[in-house]
């Protein structure tokens, strides 16, 4: 039996911060076969990563942070064009060229929600993850975190439709119990939480 391999790459259409790809490959059985491929990776990166086993990078990183002053969780509410609607999430965001992971996570978290970083938890988290891997290469790194401030919105760039907030492990546990649109990343991060607590992050 025949492992699964991409054979030819095909750009279908790109954009600024998105791409689509027709994969052709060849299917256990020897049979050709396509796939259609959302990455935030452009052709020659995605055909090195393909065709000559160059490693793929992080593209963002998404944010498990605790506000230790309230003992509460950061979480946005943020409005997806795809859904139409507002959904919860975590702060997150796509690194920028060169930058590092820690350079990204200061950044988006002081973009979405006014928060500064305090402590990065080594112990948690992961440094490369796929977010929906049928569909997309997409990756980010997991980051779990301590963080200060007040929250504000002034950080935001125009595009953006962010409320964030700090909920408690009761209010998570009403969250998660309401009707309301979810993250999976965030849906996870309630759950641990409200069993764990801040030992979550230590």
């Amino acid at each position: 039996m025949k492992k699964n391999n991409i054979k030819n790459l095909t750009m279908l259409a790109e954009t600024k911060f998105l791409s689509l790809y027709d994969a052709e490959y060849e299917n256990k059985k020897g049979k050709a076969k396509h796939w259609i491929i959302a990455s935030r990776k452009r052709y020659a990166t995605l055909k090195q990563q393909y065709f000559e086993q160059q490693e793929d990078k992080v593209d963002a990183v998404v944010i498990a942070a605790l506000h230790p002053e309230s003992n509460c969780l950061v979480i946005i509410r943020q409005f997806r064009v795809p859904l139409n609607d507002y959904v919860y999430e975590l702060p997150a965001g796509l690194l920028d060229s060169n930058e590092d992971i820690k350079t990204a996570l200061m950044r988006e978290l002081k973009e979405e929600t006014g928060l500064s970083l305090l402590e990065i938890n080594e112990k948690m988290g992961s440094p490369k993850a796929y977010l929906s891997a049928g569909m997309t290469d997409e990756s980010a790194a997991l980051v779990y975190c301590t963080c200060s401030g007040t929250i504000t919105d002034q950080y935001l760039e125009e595009d953006e439709a962010i409320e964030a907030c700090l909920i408690s492990q009761d209010e998570a546990k009403k969250l998660l119990e309401s009707n309301v649109k979810m993250d999976i990343k965030a849906l996870m991060t309630m759950q641990s939480f409200i069993k764990l607590g801040k030992d979550l992050f230590e």
